[in-house]
């Protein structure tokens, strides 16, 4: 019963996540100005991840003695995210490169999916208030950075270190690219220019893709692969023995890793 609620919490919550980012592509051109996009959604979005984390929470609880034990690693985990955030706003490195994406990617990869899927909708909403970075986009950060670590807890588990590494690595890799690409969605479709790279309404799939690239190239993948590369870094010099301290928690409290 508690794993079928989960997935409906679940499955709504990655309908409603896509449906946030897509439905600009379908208005008219003129419907929403850039400088009001999502001025009435945002509010909503972030409540309704708030509320989906909570609930998500309460049926965890109630169905686990050791949930508590759960439940407090999470808290830890969101705050040491939101601090390293905050240092990263305090001392920022060039480029894209942040550290929060790390322990949301090894975390989701020890715990499961869902486990990583709340760390990183929550660290966001955390980092975010303690560092004043509240505005339409973190409801599409939180969502985003929480498909990070629902993703990596659907990573495969070799037994040898080196393969997990080399596998978590080429993760970090590639989100730090893919968060970036996702990201401009919420703010593309109310770029209108007149140029090749932004979007055209009535335009088919194909002119669309073709034109997202353009746009993607030149604004963006500089800045991502510096995050990718940040996450590459951190993951190299911390990776393994944060998945063997996470581990042995896991494994001492009989936490079932969630998928």
């Amino acid at each position: 019963m508690r794993q079928g609620v989960t997935a409906v919490i679940y499955t709504v919550s990655a309908v409603i996540g896509v449906a946030a980012f897509a439905y600009p592509f379908v208005l008219p051109q003129t419907a929403v100005a850039r400088t009001t996009a999502h001025a009435v959604d945002a509010p909503l979005l972030t409540l309704f991840l708030i509320v989906i984390s909570l609930a998500v929470l309460l049926v965890e609880v109630q169905g686990q003695a050791v949930s508590a034990k759960v439940v407090a690693a999470l808290g830890v985990l969101v705050a040491v995210t939101a601090v390293l955030r905050f240092l990263d706003t305090l001392f920022p490195i060039p480029g894209g490169f942040t550290p929060i994406f790390a322990p949301i990617i090894l975390a989701g990869y020890v715990f499961g999916a869902r486990f990583g899927f709340l760390l990183g909708t929550m660290a966001l909403l955390a980092s975010a208030l303690i560092t004043g970075n509240v505005g339409p986009w973190l409801p599409y950060q939180m969502f985003t950075a929480g498909w990070v670590g629902m993703t990596a807890g659907w990573l495969p588990h070799p037994r040898r270190p080196r393969r997990q590494i080399i596998l978590l690595v080429c993760f970090g890799f590639a989100w730090g690219l893919l968060f970036g690409a996702i990201m401009n969605l919420y703010f593309w479709p109310f770029v209108s220019d007149g140029t090749a790279a932004s979007w055209q309404p009535g335009s088919g799939l194909r002119d669309g893709i073709g034109r997202y690239a353009a746009f993607y190239l030149v604004t963006s993948l500089v800045w991502d692969v510096g995050r990718g590369v940040g996450n590459v870094a951190l993951i190299l010099v911390l990776g393994m023995p944060t998945v063997r301290a996470l581990a042995r928690f896991r494994d001492r409290f009989q936490f079932v890793k969630t998928e």
